[in-house]
C-alpha cells in the first residue's frame, strides 16, 4: 500500500512540475493558478485510468456496465489489448469532462447541450435493450444514427475544453462502436455474444431506472 501511494504521489508531483515549468515563461497577467490546477488534475487521473481507479469516481453499476463492455469488445476483437485501451479510452474522457464540471468550466450553452447529448444517449440505451429483448427489432441504421448524434454533439460539448488527443480518443470509442459489422455480428438472433449483450442490457436497464442514463 505505502508503494502504491509514493507513485500516485510522483505521479502527482510530476504532472504539477511539469505544468508549472510551463508558467515560467508566462507573464503575471498569463498565469492563473486555477487553469494549472485544473490541467494537472486532468493529466493526474488520466494516467492513473483504468477498471480498478475509475471505481473510485464511478459508481457500481457502471463500473460493472464498463466490465462488461470490456469483455464484448475482448471477445469480439479477440485482442486483450484492443479492448482494454477502448476501456480506458472511456474512462479517461469521462474522468476530465467530470473535472471540468466540478470546476464549473462548461459554459450556460455547453450545459444545455449536455442536457441534449443525455437524451440522446439515453435513446441509444433504449435501442440496445430493445433489439435484444424484441426479437426481430434490430435497427442498424437507426442506431448507427443516434450514435452519430450522440458523437456529433459530446464533441460540440468538449472541444473548448479537450485536446486534440482526448478528442481523437472520443471519436475512437464512437467509430468502434458505430461500426456496422460489429453490430450486425452482436445483434443477430443466434449471435454467440449473446450472454454477454445480455448482462449490458441488465446494467443498462438498472442505469436508466436510476435516471443516470
Amino acid at each position: 500500500m505505502t508503494t502504491i501511494v509514493e507513485l500516485e504521489s510522483w505521479v502527482i508531483y510530476q504532472c504539477i512540475v511539469t505544468e508549472c515549468s510551463d508558467c515560467l515563461f508566462m507573464s503575471e497577467s498569463a498565469f492563473r493558478a486555477r487553469d494549472i490546477g485544473l490541467r494537472a488534475q486532468k493529466k493526474i487521473l488520466s494516467r492513473m485510468a483504468n477498471k480498478n481507479f475509475a471505481k473510485a469516481f464511478i459508481d457500481d453499476n457502471t463500473s460493472t456496465l464498463l466490465d462488461n463492455l470490456y469483455r464484448l469488445v475482448k471477445q469480439y476483437s479477440n485482442n486483450k489489448k484492443e479492448a482494454e485501451k477502448l476501456i480506458k479510452n472511456i474512462i479517461k474522457v469521462v474522468i476530465k469532462i467530470a473535472v471540468i464540471g466540478k470546476n464549473e468550466q462548461f459554459s450556460n450553452d455547453e450545459v444545455m447541450l449536455a442536457e441534449d447529448f443525455k437524451k440522446k444517449f439515453h435513446k441509444v440505451g433504449m435501442a440496445i435493450v430493445s433489439f435484444y429483448e424484441v426479437d426481430y427489432s434490430y435497427d442498424q441504421k437507426f442506431l448507427v444514427s443516434v450514435l452519430n448524434d450522440s458523437h456529433t454533439c459530446l464533441n460540440a460539448i468538449v472541444s473548448k475544453h479537450l485536446t486534440d488527443k482526448s478528442i481523437s480518443r472520443i471519436d475512437s470509442v464512437f467509430n468502434f462502436f458505430t461500426n456496422e459489422q460489429f453490430l450486425d455480428t452482436i445483434f443477430k438472433p443466434d449471435s454467440e455474444y449473446r450472454d454477454i449483450l445480455g448482462r449490458l442490457v441488465t446494467d443498462l436497464n438498472r442505469a436508466m431506472e436510476k435516471g443516470d442514463l
